[in-house]
């Protein structure tokens, strides 16, 4: 079993940035492929962002050269640094993690929103 528990959501003004983090516990970390999605009113859930147990990433076209994604095993954190946040960017954003060994074992996070506006 694995708790995720993101943090850093806010409202920012578009151009700003925001860091969100998402603190794993339960089980162990570097296991673990991890993702961001987010989630905007009327629209489905869509990947952000992952990395790999070995620190591989991989970005929605959409995202990429603003978002960048990481993680620290030693912390059991995954972090998603967002630049230059657009008003489209505005959403709930959650962690996931799936297992690297067994695909059908995955895990989210409550969410946290990211609300871009002036």
């Amino acid at each position: 079993q694995v708790q995720l528990v993101e943090s850093g959501g806010g409202l920012v003004q578009p151009g700003g940035s925001l860091r969100l983090s998402c603190a794993a516990s339960g089980s162990i970390f570097s296991n673990y492929i991890m993702d961001w999605y987010r989630q905007a009113p009327g629209k489905q859930r869509e990947l952000v962002a992952l990395i790999t147990t070995d620190g591989r990433t991989n970005y929605a076209d959409s995202v990429k050269g603003r978002f960048i994604i990481s993680r620290d095993n030693a912390k059991n954190t995954v972090y998603l640094q967002m630049n230059s946040l657009k008003p489209e960017d505005t959403a709930v954003y959650y962690c996931h993690a799936r297992n690297v060994h067994y695909s059908t074992i995955n895990y989210w996070g409550q969410g946290t929103q990211v609300t871009v506006s002036s």
